[in-house]
């Protein structure tokens, strides 16, 4: 190669290489941004915000539970005091102690809870003849009432009925029957959504 070829291949290549360099580079995209710390800030606030109110509205749901739970519980025990069954001795309508104690647990739970009436079902054991029966059953039946609106019970929320010995609840022919069928029961009529416990 001579020295103009030479030459000539030289300032071939420095025009190409300055042409490409007058090229400006390829722009490359920027690197995306990243979230600013305030806009950071705001959704974890917003987070937080949610977190908060769903554990107070499971709180509340929770609560709400929990009280229903004692106004059931409540109801359902002065409920359980109110239907207790009382015993008499043989051929009596004398309200033994624990029968005045069941009672009085009944005064508290009718006081409380005004709106509520019971029936008071009179029982026998099956000794003696059907008509004393009855009787015996409507006098014990009678012994409850007087001795629930002597202490203030309004008589009107009482009902009363004999059932003699035609419901026995043990049917053998012993005393041990026999004393299990010697009762008082009582039931609600009116009112059970209503049972309030005594405070």
């Amino acid at each position: 190669m001579t020295g103009k070829t030479r030459l000539a291949s030289l300032v071939v290549l420095a025009a190409a290489a300055a042409v490409a360099c007058s090229h400006p580079a390829p722009q490359t995209a920027p690197a995306p941004a990243g979230p600013n710390q305030d806009s950071i800030n705001a959704e974890n606030a917003r987070r937080d915000s949610i977190a908060k109110a769903d554990a107070a509205r499971r709180d509340s749901i929770a609560r709400a539970q929990a009280d229903a739970d004692r106004l059931r519980n409540g109801r359902d025990a002065a409920t359980k005091a109110l239907t207790q069954v009382i015993y008499f001795d043989f051929d009596s309508d004398a309200l033994k102690d624990d029968a005045r104690s069941s009672l009085d647990a009944k005064i508290g739970i009718l006081n409380a809870s005004p709106d509520v009436k019971i029936r008071v079902g009179g029982n026998t054991d099956e000794r003696g003849s059907d008509e004393y029966n009855l009787a015996l059953g409507q006098r014990r039946a009678a012994a409850a009432k007087r001795y629930l609106t002597d202490h203030g019970i309004s008589g009107d929320r009482i009902d009363i009925i004999s059932y003699g010995e035609e419901h026995p609840v043990a049917t053998g022919h012993d005393e041990s029957s026999w004393s299990q069928n010697r009762r008082d029961e009582f039931e609600v009529t009116a009112g059970a959504d209503q049972i309030k416990g005594a405070p």
